[in-house]
């Protein structure tokens, strides 16, 4: 309960900078920046100042139906606190997202290369907490036919996959001290998606040697 009251604020909150500010804010509103910080795509204010409050109120509904669908939510429920937490924590990135564009719009102009990357940095970062502790599921995770197919894989898995996220998340934060911002966000985490998809491949092959090769001393 505790979560869906903290999404109700969320979504309260950016309801209420978008009601509050509406009458201020100029025909058009940028929702989109380039990766020097300047605003490149811009939308009319009767959709962009409700767009995210909606993308906010869709997600919270998708991410509560998860647990309910998924054929194996009692693993999900193993590490409820952890998903609950990063639920919040995007809702609170989409926030923060959506108070700079309405800042933006009335002339309080703040970098998007100074906050994005920070913002992604700490998701990248809890991403890599809720991963050490995540059970084999079909929604959450690094979910590779391989990890999908064994507890153990899956353990191996998201062990790694839980380090360099985090260290992903450094990485992006750090970004912001040079000049290769998106290269600092982007760079590492491709790297460790690529790397663990191919990482649970041969943990499965491992496995699959190694049950054989026990099957072959028990005869």
């Amino acid at each position: 309960m505790k979560t869906y009251a903290a999404l109700a604020l969320i979504l309260a909150v950016s309801l209420g900078f978008s009601t509050y500010y509406y009458e201020t804010l100029p025909q058009e509103i940028p929702v989109h920046w380039n990766m020097e910080g300047e605003a490149d795509g811009f939308m009319d204010k009767s959709i962009g100042a409700f767009l995210l409050p909606g993308v906010i109120l869709l997600l919270s509904l998708l991410f509560a139906v998860i647990p309910r669908i998924d054929p194996l939510k009692r693993n999900i429920k193993s590490f409820m606190k952890y998903y609950q937490g990063f639920i919040v924590l995007i809702a609170l990135f989409m926030l923060g997202i959506h108070i700079q564009m309405i800042f933006w719009s009335v002339g309080i102009q703040v970098s998007p290369s100074f906050t994005v990357p920070i913002a992604v940095g700490i998701l990248f970062y809890f991403a890599g907490v809720m991963m050490k502790h995540s059970k084999r599921n079909f929604f959450i995770g690094i979910r590779t036919p391989w990890t999908l197919s064994s507890d153990k894989v899956w353990a191996k898995t998201h062990k790694r996959g839980s380090i360099l996220f985090k260290i992903s998340g450094v990485l992006a934060i750090v970004g912001v001290l040079t000049e290769y911002t998106m290269w600092f966000i982007l760079a590492p985490v491709i790297l460790s998606v690529i790397y663990l998809f191919v990482y649970s491949y041969y943990a499965y092959s491992g496995e699959n040697d190694n049950k054989k090769r026990t099957n072959r001393s028990s005869k």
